[in-house]
C-alpha cells in the first residue's frame, strides 16, 4: 500500500496515512448523538531529550545515588512530623518520587499508577535522534524499518475504522504513528481545518475527481476527519471534576485528548510529547524542588494526574504510557547536571493496570554494576512493557509484527 503525505498549503489542514479504501463515518453520522462502540485505546507519551530517571524515580534506598550525586540527589523521604517539601516521596521504602510528582502518588496509593524501572532500549546509542527513532520504530539498532510500532500496533479493522482512529497532537506525524494505516496529526483541534470555505470546497471536488485511487481516498478521509473534529469543537469543552491541565503544550495535548475519547469518535491510540529533559547544566537548584527538571516534572505530574480525574470512569478503557529515549549517567557532571546515559525508567497507567508496584529487577549503582561504568544498567527491554499493553489491552496478539525479532516478555502489568 502506498503511503502518501497531503500538505495543503496555505491552510491549518494536514492529513497522514494512507487507504485506497472509503471510510465508515459520512457526515449524516457526525451528530452529537451517533452511537459508536467504546474502544480500548492506548495513549503514549513521549519525553524527549532523555529525562533523568534516578531524579524521576529516587532509588532512595541505595546509598550509591547520594554518593554519585552529592548535589543532585533528591532527599531521602522524611518523617510524618517533617515539613520538608523536596525530599522524595517515599513508594515501596526503596524508591520514591520526585517531590513535584506529588499528584501522582494517590494513583500509585490505589494501585492505578504502575513505575518500571532500569528499562530502555538495549541499543547502546546515546544519539537523540537515533535513540528516538529506534524506540518509535520499536526495533533497536535497525534503521530501515519504515513505520512505527503504533502504526503497526493498531488491530486489524474488521470493516470500518474512524478517521480519527489515531491521532497524534503536534505539528507532525511522529515516527511511531507513520505506516500504512491511517494516522492523523493537529496541533490543535480547532486548527484541523481549511479555515477558506470556498477553498475546502475546491479540495474537496478536486480529490473527489481524481483518477488515483489513493489520492482520493486520502482526500476523502482528509475531508471526513476534519468534519467530524469540526462537530465536537461546536461544543466547548469542560474537564469533568474540576480537573485542572496545567497551561502549556502539553497539558493542552492531553486536555484534548480526553476530549476526543469522551467524544466517542472511535479513537483507539493518541499520541503526545514533552521536551525539554537534556539536562546537561543546571539540572535542579540547591533545593531538590527548584530549578529545571523539577519545574519539567511538576507540569508533567499535574498533566497527568488532570488527564486521570477528566477521564472518570472512562479510565477503564485507557492505558496511558510515558517513554524517554534513554535516561542520564548515574554520577553528576560539574556543571550541576547529568548527561547521556542508558536505562530509565517508564509509566504506566490506566483501569487494567495493576499498579502500585515498582516492576523490573534493580541492578544497582556500585561501580561494578553499571552499564559502561557510568549508567544505570538495563534490565528491561522497553518492548516488554509495549508489548503487554498491545497484546492484553489493546488485544492485539500479533506481536511478531509489531516488534519484529523480538517477542515480549510480559511483566504483569495488565
Amino acid at each position: 500500500m502506498t503511503n502518501r503525505r497531503i500538505f495543503l498549503r496555505n491552510s491549518a489542514l494536514a492529513m497522514v496515512g494512507a487507504g485506497a479504501a472509503p471510510l465508515w463515518l459520512q457526515r449524516a453520522l457526525y451528530a452529537a448523538d451517533a452511537p459508536s462502540p467504546r474502544k480500548k485505546i492506548l495513549v503514549a507519551i513521549f519525553q524527549r531529550g532523555a529525562a533523568d530517571g534516578l531524579n524521576v524515580v529516587v532509588p532512595h534506598g541505595e546509598k550509591a545515588y547520594y554518593s554519585l550525586r552529592p548535589t543532585l540527589s533528591v532527599p531521602r523521604p522524611t518523617s510524618s512530623g517533617d515539613k520538608r517539601d523536596d525530599a522524595a516521596i517515599d513508594l515501596d521504602g526503596f524508591f520514591g518520587l520526585h517531590p513535584s510528582l506529588a499528584p501522582l502518588k494517590p494513583l500509585f496509593d490505589q494501585d492505578h499508577l504502575a513505575i518500571v524501572d532500569a528499562v530502555g532500549s538495549p541499543d547502546p546509542t546515546r544519539s537523540h535522534f537515533d535513540a528516538q527513532d529506534y524506540m518509535e520504530s520499536g526495533t533497536p539498532g535497525l534503521k530501515a524499518t519504515a513505520s512505527g510500532w503504533m502504526n503497526r500496533a493498531l488491530p486489524p479493522a474488521e470493516r470500518k475504522v474512524s478517521p480519527v482512529r489515531a491521532v497524534a497532537l503536534g505539528p507532525v506525524l511522529p515516527r511511531a504513528m507513520s505506516g500504512e494505516r491511517p494516522a492523523i496529526a493537529l496541533q490543535t483541534l480547532a486548527g484541523f481545518q481549511v479555515r477558506d470555505a470556498k477553498a475546502a470546497r475546491e479540495f474537496e471536488n478536486l480529490y473527489a475527481a481524481s483518477e488515483d485511487p489513493v489520492l482520493g481516498g486520502v482526500g476523502r478521509e482528509t475531508f471526513e476527519a476534519v468534519a467530524m473534529l469540526q462537530a465536537i469543537q461546536k461544543q466547548t469543552y469542560v474537564p469533568a471534576a474540576g480537573a485542572d491541565y496545567p497551561r502549556g503544550r502539553f497539558g493542552d495535548s492531553l486536555r484534548q485528548i480526553a476530549q476526543l475519547i469522551k467524544a466517542d469518535v472511535g479513537m483507539e491510540m493518541a499520541f503526545a510529547d514533552i521536551g525539554g529533559w537534556d539536562h546537561h547544566v543546571n539540572e535542579m537548584g540547591q533545593r531538590a524542588s527548584e530549578g529545571q527538571l523539577p519545574n519539567l516534572l511538576r507540569e508533567f505530574g499535574q498533566a497527568l494526574a488532570a488527564f486521570w480525574q477528566d477521564m472518570g470512569d472512562r479510565m477503564a478503557d485507557v492505558a496511558l504510557v510515558t517513554m524517554s529515549e534513554f535516561g542520564r549517567t548515574a554520577r553528576e557532571n560539574g556543571n550541576r547536571g547529568t548527561d547521556h546515559g542508558h536505562a530509565n525508567c517508564m509509566f504506566a497507567m490506566g483501569g487494567g493496570i495493576h499498579g502500585g508496584k515498582v516492576y523490573g529487577r534493580w541492578p544497582g549503582l556500585q561501580p561494578e554494576q553499571l552499564y559502561e561504568s557510568r549508567d544505570l544498567a538495563l534490565t528491561t527491554d522497553f518492548r516488554d512493557v509495549l508489548g503487554e499493553l498491545v497484546a492484553r489491552h489493546l488485544g492485539n496478539p500479533s506481536l511478531t509484527d509489531v516488534f519484529p525479532a523480538y517477542a515480549p516478555k510480559f511483566l504483569g502489568l495488565v
